[in-house]
């Protein structure tokens, strides 16, 4: 997406990072560059609203629902191992899904659900 105009942070980048910037997870000079670069870019700014607009529907309609502890240690232990750089077991992380096997029907290493 880009308007056709050059500009200084390039529309790529912008979309690339949207939801960075979104969340408040970038240094402030970047968080600067693309506030300017919406001003200047009329479908990027479109895009941003669009996604800012989802995220805030999606807080009011899923934000109040509590996470139960076992699933946000597994989450959370998945993601200090791809951040250590370590592999990452392809397995199940729902409540539950790390005790069933993901070998379907026929040896397949996908889901039982998914190999139908």
């Amino acid at each position: 997406m880009s308007c056709g105009e050059p500009h200084e942070t390039d529309c790529s980048e912008v979309l690339d990072h949207l939801y960075e910037f979104l969340d408040h997870e970038m240094p402030e000079g970047d968080c600067t560059k693309f506030e300017v670069h919406f001003e200047e870019c009329s479908p990027c700014l479109e895009k941003y609203g669009l996604e800012q607009a989802v995220k805030k529907l999606v807080k009011r309609c899923c934000g109040q629902d509590d996470v139960p502890a076992d699933l946000r240690s597994k989450v959370m232990g998945r993601i200090d191992l791809i951040r250590s750089g370590q592999a990452v077991p392809e397995q199940d992380v729902t409540v539950g899904g790390g005790d069933r096997s993901t070998t379907g029907a026929g040896g397949s290493d996908r889901p039982a659900a998914a190999a139908e």
